[in-house]
């Protein structure tokens, strides 16, 4: 039996608006509905002053709808109007309090970044969050995402993969996974699994083809339920593949993870590596350690007579590292081996493990760690302590 947008907005007309006045599709609150897949997406518009008290609302409109014959599930998003549009910022984190200092190293999972990270809720099971970015689309960032998750498990790590680009999801098919995520308990996820890596993606609960037409509140929403709302312990190390760009969807990204580091990708040229600053610069002002960039698509190897071209130039992304003081974490050719995997799903770390290239993931991805503990470290020995004589 399908379910059509009529009969869930008479359903959700039995669902009283704010201060029990009207229902809210009689007062215009209900968004566009998006039905895909047996499952129904829509947001509530609300006032932005009390997004946080009327998130019951929200949770009533969901209960009501996935009870539908039909409804495979829902995922409703509260929309915060303000004027000018836009996202409402999300409300400053308070310090963390000082705590005495132990005598053994604490976990990594108790680290944060000095700043605004260290007033970030963690996510249980999970010791560190990584994002792997780019200023621009089209430079390798989730290709190189994959390699490097990989790399993190070849070395011996427990590792996840978050694909955070809604509007793009590619971690289905770069690691061949198809289906349907299952739950525990009818509302928490199970991440998919292939290669040793556990991964979440929009792409596994839409079609590849169906379009997200989604405004910024809704795809937050969505990213929130992915990250907080899977069981994804226990892991030492989650990779978010964060959508391309520093728009409105990154940045609320960046402020509300608790991110350990960030990882750049860019390409050689100089108009990639414009966008790569924005990226960087766009971790700095949200106190996200920036753990150093990769240059991708570095040079091309002919694989006839394996003569080497720069087609987009060489070296830029590890000058551009030199010249902002952040570690230069390798560079990847551009090599046959490396886009047949992984338009195959077999990634070349997985499928070629042996080969020159999955060595170059496997030493980045050891690099990407041993930043991540000089941040952790760096990080503990910012916090003060308290001394008792």
């Amino acid at each position: 039996m399908s379910v059509t947008k009529e009969a869930v907005l008479e359903r959700l007309k039995t669902i009283k608006g704010p201060d029990f006045e009207g229902d809210i599709v009689s007062l215009g609150l209900v968004s566009d509905i998006f039905i895909a897949d047996s499952k129904v997406f829509f947001s509530i518009t609300v006032p932005a002053e009390r997004a946080k008290e009327l998130d019951a609302l929200r949770a009533a409109a969901e209960r009501v709808v996935t009870a539908m014959p039909g409804v495979a599930g829902a995922m409703v998003a509260l929309t915060a109007e303000k004027k000018g549009g836009g996202m409402e910022a999300p409300p400053p984190p308070r310090p963390a309090p000082p705590r005495p200092a132990a005598p053994a190293a604490p976990r990594p999972a108790q680290h944060a970044p000095a700043g605004a990270q260290a007033g970030k809720r963690g996510v249980p099971g999970i010791e560190a969050i990584i994002a792997v970015a780019s200023g621009k689309g089209g430079v390798g960032k989730s290709t190189t995402a994959v390699n490097i998750a990989l790399g993190l498990a070849a070395n011996g790590l427990k590792v996840g993969v978050l694909d955070a680009d809604i509007y793009g999801p590619s971690m289905p098919r770069l690691l061949n996974i198809h289906g349907r995520p299952e739950t525990v308990d009818g509302k928490i996820l199970k991440p998919m699994q292939n290669f040793g890596l556990k991964v979440m993606s929009m792409g596994f609960l839409v079609d590849e083809e169906t379009p997200m037409i989604w405004r910024g509140p809704m795809v937050m929403s969505a990213l929130t339920q992915m990250l907080r709302e899977v069981e994804w312990g226990p892991l030492d190390v989650l990779v978010v593949d964060m959508p391309p760009g520093t728009g409105d969807a990154q940045l609320t990204m960046a402020q509300q993870v608790p991110l350990a580091g960030a990882v750049i990708v860019s390409t050689p040229q100089d108009l990639a590596l414009i966008d790569a600053r924005k990226g960087l610069n766009m971790f700095k002002k949200v106190d996200v350690p920036l753990l150093g960039i990769v240059e991708n698509m570095s040079y091309f190897l002919a694989p006839d007579t394996g003569k080497r071209y720069d087609i987009f130039g060489h070296g830029g992304a590890r000058k551009e590292a030199e010249r902002l003081g952040v570690t230069f974490l390798g560079e990847v050719p551009l090599v046959m081996a490396i886009r047949e995997t992984s338009d195959a799903g077999a990634p070349v770390v997985a499928s070629r493990p042996d080969g020159a290239e999955a060595k170059i993931y496997r030493d980045i991805a050891a690099r990407v760690w041993e930043r991540l503990n000089e941040e952790r470290g760096a990080a503990a020995a910012a916090v003060p302590s308290i001394v008792f004589e």
